[in-house]
């Protein structure tokens, strides 16, 4: 995901003016309102916000600090075909993401282990992208290798179809928090990229990632990735029956 979900105009507008204009209510853009109330277009200066230094002069600096120029995105190629055979989601052809599940679901052994085998498959191609990961590829190389092997192992790569995302895998560089779409950006000495897979076989979907290091990684990236990780392996450890999910998200915390 990257700044070109924001209205260009408001975009333009943080970088380039010395003040915001919103031509709608602010409580459009910041999920306030008084009832009944009407809110008029408004105009705040820079120095009232603040907005624009936190989202984009930090992030800078940072960039700088790791000799990295800010992501920008590339050229995303045309979606790669699943051959019919495939099973394919219930959202690939109905176009709607799927809704919250409103109870547990209970499965069967021949369902675990439709689990097991879908989670055991995404793991193969998660450790196969690692591989790929060097200064000098694209992350749409990455995709294309991903989607290949996906394939030929009877399976459907989960994110292709997805509320519309365009491509088998999702790959994020550096300051790309997740979802990241593959494009023609050749990844970078000093990257790091997470790579996020999920296959879809035999009606059970298999999910995965980690964070790779692309060449030579400065000290910061580094203690991100492995702090997560062991961030990682604690809320696996505490994951047993009767443990409420919000205990995984107080461990990671």
């Amino acid at each position: 995901m990257a700044t070109s979900s924001l209205q260009p105009r408001l975009l333009s507008s943080f970088v380039g003016d010395r003040f915001i204009y919103s031509a709608k209510p602010l409580h459009h853009l910041f999920g306030f309102n008084q009832a009944g109330a009407k809110c008029p277009p408004m105009r705040l200066s820079r120095t009232f916000s603040g907005l624009p230094d936190l989202l984009f002069n930090k992030r800078n600096q940072d960039s700088r600090k790791r000799r990295h120029n800010p992501l920008r995105p590339g050229k995303v190629s045309p979606r790669r075909l699943v051959p019919d055979h495939i099973l394919r989601p219930p959202y690939v052809t109905s176009k709607q993401p799927p809704g919250i599940a409103s109870g547990p679901e209970l499965h069967d052994e021949k369902g675990k282990e439709c689990m097991r085998a879908s989670g055991r498959l995404a793991a193969q191609v998660l450790e196969y992208a690692g591989t790929l990961v060097k200064p000098g590829i694209k992350t749409d190389e990455i995709d294309e290798a991903v989607h290949q092997m996906i394939i030929d192992n009877g399976a459907y790569p989960s994110p292709l179809g997805y509320g519309g995302f365009p491509k088998s895998v999702c790959t994020s560089v550096n300051e790309c928090i997740c979802h990241g779409i593959p494009d023609s950006r050749a990844l970078e000495d000093g990257d790091i990229v997470n790579i996020d897979v999920t296959v879809y076989l035999n009606g059970y979907h298999g999910d995965t990632s980690t964070t790779f290091f692309c060449g030579n990684v400065d000290d910061e990236a580094k203690k991100l990735v492995e702090v997560t990780k062991e961030c990682l392996y604690k809320a696996i450890n505490i994951c047993a029956p009767g443990v409420e999910f919000k205990k995984i998200g107080k461990t990671i915390q």
